[in-house]
């Protein structure tokens, strides 16, 4: 039976990595998280230097973990390792004993149709209580605990002038109120978006990162033009972040402090393809025909085959020389 007081963590990559930190360093010092990854290599960097904290358990599956934890977070490269982890019939969260009250937070992006699909079966299962809590905001805020959540449930708190119920199962949305406590050690709650049924989060994920994706390259190209027509770049820059073309994924690729440059986390060029493949085939399957991200598409697919290019913590993409 799993400890009410004890969190799991699923998938320790670029992202997941920072947000599992977060989450050892805020709950009780008594409390045990428990972790998984493919990498075992990661598992031990992680109890390394997070084990000051409290007692953390690397385990190898995605039922041990379930077995053990009462909420379970997970931040996964693909579909397939999404599925495997929670539907495998011998390793997976499904497979691990009855507990309709685990609270699980799914945290990749996926297809809202998939997470719909995950969250009956696991219903059915009486596995736990499923939720789309897709992420933005890139490494660097997850680990400083600073993400924006998009959430695939109602908000627990629908009146903006009336205070957060305190403490999980509290208020008259208890499910809602436990996602919003979890989830308050990895983001902040003033972004948390509250989408509505179901893959609703991911819905809105998707299509912010049909903007993301896209406007990179543009923001990327419109430097390259200006710094080759013999304009400073820093000045470019500051042109840009203050005027019409402004937009945050500019102001991130224009701008690259020392500590990003020497960061060793990334957002690879495969991750972007997935992400932005997803906002073209929601795009076909909703009627929208997709002209830039097909375009943003093809791009990113030469850039994941080019050994000269590298991408840093999600946003800055740089050209070896």
């Amino acid at each position: 039976m799993a400890d009410n007081h004890n969190y799991a963590f699923v998938g320790l990559g670029a992202m997941g990595f920072g947000m599992a930190s977060n989450i050892r360093k805020k709950i009780p010092s008594s409390s045990i998280l428990y972790i998984y990854d493919v990498y075992q290599p990661t598992c031990d960097k992680f109890v390394a230097e997070f084990g000051q904290y409290g007692p953390i358990e690397i385990t190898q599956s995605g039922k041990e973990v379930a077995a053990n934890a009462q909420v379970l977070i997970s931040s996964l490269p693909s579909l397939e390792s999404v599925r495997t982890v929670y539907l495998d019939e011998t390793t997976g969260v499904v497979a691990a004993p009855a507990n309709p009250d685990r609270l699980l937070l799914e945290c990749s992006t996926i297809e809202s149709s998939v997470a719909r699909e995950l969250g009956e079966k696991l219903a059915a299962a009486k596995a736990g209580v499923y939720v789309d809590t897709p992420v933005s905001g890139g490494a660097p805020a997850a680990t400083a605990g600073k993400l924006s959540f998009m959430i695939g449930h109602a908000n627990p708190n629908p009146n903006p002038d009336s205070k957060p119920a305190e403490g999980s199962g509290s208020g008259s949305d208890p499910i809602g109120q436990r996602i919003q406590d979890v989830l308050s050690f990895l983001g902040e709650p003033q972004k948390f978006f509250w989408c509505g049924p179901l893959g609703a989060g991911l819905a809105a994920k998707i299509s912010n990162n049909y903007i993301s994706c896209t406007v990179f390259l543009v923001v990327a190209e419109a430097m390259a033009i200006g710094a080759r027509s013999g304009i400073d770049p820093a000045l470019l820059s500051n042109v840009i972040r203050n005027s019409s073309g402004q937009t945050f994924m500019g102001d991130i690729v224009t701008s690259v402090p020392k500590e990003l440059l020497e960061s060793k986390n990334g957002f690879p060029a495969h991750l972007m393809i997935k992400d932005l493949g997803l906002g073209v085939d929601v795009g076909k399957a909703t009627g929208v025909t997709p002209h830039m991200a097909l375009a943003a598409l093809d791009i990113w697919k030469q850039a994941a085959e080019d050994p000269a290019v590298v991408v840093k913590d999600g946003f800055p993409q740089f050209k070896k020389n």
